[in-house]
């Protein structure tokens, strides 16, 4: 699917900025919004997200995808991982997806992102995955507590506009796979590149911390986890939180 790529030197969200453009217009699927700085970029949780002017990739996605169930929705997420994930894989070892969708090189985060769907009844209408990922960004200032990006990692500078052209094409990709119904490759595959998907590790939800390992996760997003005991616990996100 070939994108249609609206570059902007600087917005308050490119999220925002792609919602207000479809307020007033009909934009077509794969629409991208790409900038070189967000005065207000939102990430989970509420938290902001830093990135340096012109030194890193900030872009939305506009998807429709009308053929996903509401309950289904992780899916987008999923897919969307996977292409920045992917992408990333190119340059170095030791990439993967932290649960739900955040991107780390080892322990280090280098790429977040918020997922923004809206439903048509059951079915979702139109989901705008957006996605920020660190590329040439040498010092970070913020009190993120593990900052990472792709010029650390490789000591090299990057052009930003070859890994967009890389992420979209991975994209494009697994969302073709949905698309045709291919949910269990995806999810298989998106299992297999998770954050410490081996072994016990800590975790912490409200009644403080405990260590557990993955054991699945649910199509609607939800993270299983067993503790040294044999519990089966479930969370969604936001309920539990790994412990870095």
């Amino acid at each position: 699917m070939k994108p249609t790529i609206i570059r902007l030197k600087e917005t308050d969200s490119t999220n925002n900025h792609l919602r207000e453009l479809l307020s007033r217009e009909k934009l077509p699927e794969f629409t991208v919004i790409t900038t070189e700085f967000q005065s207000s970029g939102k990430g989970q949780r509420g938290n902001s997200w830093e990135s340096e002017e012109g030194k890193n990739l900030l872009f939305s996605v506009l998807l429709k995808p009308h053929f996903v169930p509401a309950r289904s929705q992780f899916l987008i997420s999923q897919v969307s991982s996977l292409a920045v994930k992917e992408s990333l894989d190119q340059f170095a070892d030791g990439f993967s997806i932290k649960w739900p969708n955040d991107i780390y090189w080892n322990e280090k985060k280098i790429s977040g992102m918020l997922i923004e769907n809206d439903l048509a009844g059951r079915m979702l209408s139109e989901s705008i995955p957006g996605i920020g990922v660190n590329i040439n960004q040498d010092a970070f200032i913020s009190n993120a507590p593990n900052p990472v990006s792709l010029k650390n990692i490789t000591g090299e500078t990057h052009d930003c506009g070859d890994v967009l052209a890389s992420m979209l094409h991975l994209l494009s990709y697994y969302y073709e796979l949905l698309q045709r119904g291919e949910t269990e490759a995806i999810s298989k595959r998106y299992h297999d590149s998770l954050f410490r998907r081996e072994g016990f590790h800590l975790y912490a939800d409200n009644n403080g911390q405990f260590s557990a390992r993955i054991v699945r996760i649910e199509p609607d997003g939800r993270l299983i986890l067993c503790t040294e005991t044999g519990e089966e616990r479930g969370y969604l996100f936001k309920e539990v939180h790994c412990v870095l």
